[in-house]
């Protein structure tokens, strides 16, 4: 099984490793960066760099595809090569999804036309503007169109694990989180905008730009 995440300039790492560390445990998965060019991509911050071993003419019709945020994503929207193989590759997966504001992408693509999806709560606006019906869930489905978004960053972790629910079941799930040892039990309870305190979403807003 083909797993494609796909890469560009400024992108958010744990958009992308959160789900490929979960995914690759996958039995017979192979997970595969790919990019507008083969060779590295740096991430939002210029200070991680990952490796794409495909172009996106190179991996036509993954089995699933995984699409991370980052303010990258911006510069993307009108992105005809990127957009276009989204599209392709959407008409052969078995799930299309996002993490964070890769979900732009799949808007921008035309793949959420007035469906529910999440993303990062700093692009509720932009989601909505691309045709998209933004809920407040860390994980939102619609499986009979096959395409799964996350909301931000740490939510792509969630999301790869329900999907090797999807595609295998519950108990090599549940395996794969013990294997990660993924059990938050994160020192603040303020991880979402609803239970943040105003100066810590101030302080937030401050440390985006």
């Amino acid at each position: 099984m083909q797993v494609a995440i796909p890469l560009f300039p400024r992108y958010t790492a744990l958009d992308a490793i959160g789900p490929y560390e979960v995914l690759q445990r996958i039995p017979d998965a192979e997970v595969i960066f790919v990019g507008h060019r083969r060779g590295e991509v740096r991430s939002d911050n210029g200070m991680l760099g990952i490796i794409c071993d495909a172009r996106f003419d190179e991996l036509p019709r993954p089995d699933l595809l995984v699409v991370p945020g980052g303010i990258g994503t911006r510069a993307l929207l009108g992105d005809t090569e990127l957009l276009d193989w989204v599209r392709e590759a959407h008409l052969h997966t078995r799930f299309t999804t996002s993490v964070c504001t890769g979900s732009l992408l799949l808007a921008a693509a035309g793949l959420l036309d007035g469906l529910t999806a999440t993303t990062h709560w700093g692009a509720v606006e932009l989601l909505e503007h691309l045709g998209a019906r933004y809920v407040d869930q860390r994980v939102v489905e619609h499986l009979p169109r096959r395409i799964v978004t996350s909301a931000g960053v740490s939510s792509g972790i969630d999301m790869a694990l329900r999907l090797v629910e999807l595609l295998l079941d519950a108990e090599t799930s549940c395996a794969v989180q013990l294997l990660i040892e993924y059990d938050p039990q994160p020192p603040f309870d303020c991880g979402s905008r609803a239970k943040a305190a105003e100066a810590v979403r101030q302080r937030a807003a401050q440390l985006r730009r």
